[in-house]
């Protein structure tokens, strides 16, 4: 059964996992993070993208670059994968594609531990695609282990990259921010996944 296959009550019941609603766990007092005249080039292109509204324009217009953009500002110190097989373990349904999936290792070639980062793709049901982000992420915490490299937190978003949800699994603890952050502006989305990466 692949990621997509997942619903949030099969998570609770396969992974034993407990979800907590509703709550915010960025910091109130996080600083922008202002975008490159490259990134703000690209974005120009976002009313194409809302305007074609399909999941792979949104991808590539605007998820990918504020993706790289990370990337740049933590000066290559990361990786950023799109569309990446990410078989963890068949027998339980952790397999298949994952959309986007940002690793501490500077290696691009394949994924290396830790993986910290999940972002799941949506054209505008963002909540469809909360059972999904959260086998990636449990997927994600399972590789890391594996790969002796475990780390406190894993980070996800579910985005339609007008919007963003953000989640955390510490343990076997979801929480989801039912929050909906906007981009414009991205300052703020930029800031999130700054943190994320940082503090995971």
């Amino acid at each position: 059964m692949p990621y997509s296959q997942f619903t949030i009550d099969r998570l609770k019941q396969d992974f034993r996992l407990m979800i907590v609603e509703g709550v915010r766990f960025f910091p109130e007092n996080i600083e922008p993070v202002h975008p490159s005249s490259r990134l703000q080039a690209i974005l120009e292109d976002l009313p194409w993208a809302i305007a074609v509204d399909t999941e792979k324009a949104r991808s590539e217009v605007i998820i990918n670059p504020v993706l790289l953009e990370v990337r740049r500002i933590l000066h290559s110190s990361i990786s950023v994968f799109s569309g990446e097989e990410f078989n963890v373990d068949a027998s339980i349904g952790l397999n298949g594609v994952c959309d986007f999936l940002i690793s501490r290792s500077s290696e691009q070639l394949t994924v290396e531990a830790p993986a910290i980062v999940i972002v799941e793709a949506k054209k505008s049901d963002l909540k469809s695609g909360l059972g999904q982000c959260i086998a990636e992420m449990v997927a994600a915490q399972r590789f890391n282990e594996a790969k002796g490299q475990p780390i406190a937190t894993i980070y996800g978003t579910v985005s339609s990259g007008t919007q963003w949800r953000f989640l955390k699994l510490e343990g076997q603890t979801v929480t989801i921010d039912f929050s909906d952050y906007p981009l414009p502006p991205v300052e703020t989305i930029l800031s999130f996944l700054v943190w994320m990466v940082k503090t995971g």
